[in-house]
């Protein structure tokens, strides 16, 4: 079941939402091992994104495989989702992009952009982004969750914003498209640390624990990082 929007005239439009779920990364920082099969209460990072997309309602999910895909693959297998791999994804998160955007639909109107490494966005996060897209003025094509003046994750977009960078290099993004076109984007101020919390280093491991008093463990065959 998709997002459910309601129109004028006592009707309720549907607002047909596609994700894209960035995993290729290289995990250098964290000693070359992938960050995403971390897991939080005996559940990994990546399959939590995709439990909090599908409650959500989101209607269709890309992920983008790179570094470690053989690894990654399995823990995502179950899910209905289409699977992608970057031969090239030590060109950069935006090359993961462009693959990821162009595997979706065409009949969507927004697409909602996750980082596989966020250990504690849920199901609501994703629905209030969602929300605050749906409530956006008129002109605003990027919706951006921002707290403090930080801007966090995931972003939502229009389908222009979606073609513009498919338009461009694999250089060119979503970032790059704000950047050209600031007064078309939404910082949706949140007091949401969720949105603004990510893993990307072993010290981040034992901040987060510290923080909220939760546990990252890397899964049985998976030794951490020396």
């Amino acid at each position: 079941m998709g997002c459910i929007l309601k129109g004028g005239g006592g009707l309720y439009n549907r607002l047909t939402v596609g994700a894209v779920l960035l995993a290729a990364g290289s995990a250098s920082r964290m000693g070359g091992k992938p960050k995403c099969l971390l897991e939080l209460g005996g559940v990994s990072l990546i399959r939590r994104q995709l439990i909090a997309l599908s409650g959500a309602g989101v209607d269709e999910v890309v992920v983008v495989l790179g570094h470690y895909a053989d690894q990654i693959e399995p823990a995502v297998s179950t899910f209905p989702v289409t699977l992608v791999r970057n031969p090239n994804p030590d060109e950069g998160q935006n090359s993961s992009l462009h693959l990821g955007l162009q595997a979706l639909s065409p009949k969507l109107d927004a697409v909602l952009v996750a980082l596989a490494d966020q250990p504690l966005i849920n199901a609501q996060d994703a629905t209030d982004l969602i929300g605050a897209y749906k409530k956006r003025a008129e002109g605003v094509q990027v919706v951006v969750p921002e707290k403090d003046g930080v801007p966090g994750n995931p972003v939502i977009f229009s389908t222009q914003v979606k073609e513009a960078i498919l338009a461009g290099d694999t250089q060119w993004g979503c970032k790059q498209w704000q950047q050209a076109n600031p007064a078309q984007v939404l910082r949706w101020s949140t007091t949401n640390n969720r949105y603004m919390t990510d893993i990307d280093t072993e010290a981040d491991i034992a901040a987060f624990a510290e923080r909220t008093g939760h546990q990252l463990r890397w899964p049985a065959g998976l030794l951490a990082p020396v």
